[in-house]
């Protein structure tokens, strides 16, 4: 039952129905006994909706953007696609319980038309992983609806290397040779040691000297969750020496969105293109892999499975005809 009370300015109406407690301040008797009666009509309809239905996709990838992604390492780029979402073909305002495999499927389908099979299956987990937390965590749906939906097969693995004129014509055309005074030469000195080490481009922007040693570099997170320490070879340690000076906390001093534009830029400048700095790591484990044994390749690079190796180990059929003699 609605308390409604006169006090000096005005009428108070005050409610508590289904353990919900609200008040509202008026000028008149009349419009508080009003609100209160909708006020409680309000509250006992929704109690009777179900759970579910209380809650639409539009509002899952919000909360998921707020309270998951800034538990991921790549935060920024995971808001930024659930952002996106809400401007493909999704039910975003039906409820969730609502949303069936077939509108996950129209998702996909359209999606498709626009970006590769790789987009398309990565969008796809993200979509799967909010409603595993409205299933799971927040308990808004009984199922995920993805769960029946077939993504689009694995891409097959990329085997580009980047060869010698195309290392040479980048370092140039970012001016290595000279002292490190830009963040462009910062980068330059941050792909020679993505070479020399397969260290990934996160990995490296968030190198901090209290993390370099004489003989090798220590990873306290790395992409499987797991610390890794990487070896330097004599040339890893004189590019680690150039940066000296640079920056007073981290080796380059650089983010990984200024890495990624500033290698991009200069890629493009030059006319070149099929590479991208993390293509990298698949050259400096080609390069290893003619000095190490495999288990020793797999220490480095940071594998429990050897069958990486497979994957990032891509000589040319040049180079392979060449071994042979």
């Amino acid at each position: 039952m609605a308390s409604i009370q006169k006090i000096a300015q005005g009428w108070r109406a005050q409610i508590k129905k289904l353990g919900v407690r609200d008040s509202r301040l008026f000028a008149t008797r009349r419009e508080a006994v009003t609100w209160a009666a909708q006020r409680e009509l309000e509250i006992v309809n929704r109690a009777k909706t179900p759970l579910p239905d209380q809650h639409t996709l539009r509002q899952a990838l919000r909360r998921y953007a707020d309270e998951v992604s800034p538990k991921h390492k790549g935060e920024h780029w995971e808001q930024v696609r659930l952002s996106a979402f809400e401007f493909y073909r999704l039910p975003l305002d039906l409820p969730l319980s609502q949303i069936t495999a077939q509108h996950v499927a129209d998702f996909r389908d359209s999606r498709g038309t626009k970006v590769g099979p790789a987009s398309v299956r990565r969008e796809m987990n993200l979509l799967s992983s909010v409603f595993e937390s409205a299933r799971l965590e927040w308990g808004w749906i009984d199922e995920n609806p993805c769960g029946d939906v077939r993504r689009p097969p694995p891409s097959p693995h990329r085997e580009r290397t980047i060869t010698t004129r195309e290392i040479r014509a980048m370092l140039r055309s970012m001016r290595h040779g000279q002292d490190v005074k830009t963040l462009t030469q910062a980068v330059a000195v941050c792909f020679l040691l993505a070479l020399s080490t397969g260290m990934r481009a996160g990995e490296l922007c968030g190198l901090a000297w209290a993390r370099v040693f004489d003989d090798h570099v220590h990873l306290p997170t790395t992409k499987n969750g797991r610390a890794r320490n990487v070896p330097l070879s004599r040339r890893a340690r004189r590019y680690i020496g150039l940066m000296r000076g640079f920056d007073d906390t981290l080796v380059f001093g650089i983010t990984t969105r200024q890495l990624d534009a500033l290698f991009r830029k200069h890629r493009c400048m030059l006319g070149l293109s099929g590479f991208t700095f993390h293509d990298s790591r698949h050259t400096a484990a080609t390069m290893m892999a003619k000095r190490v044994d495999v288990l020793t390749l797999c220490k480095i690079m940071g594998w429990s499975d050897p069958k990486m190796a497979m994957v990032y180990y891509n000589p040319s059929v040049s180079d392979i005809a060449a071994s042979l003699g």
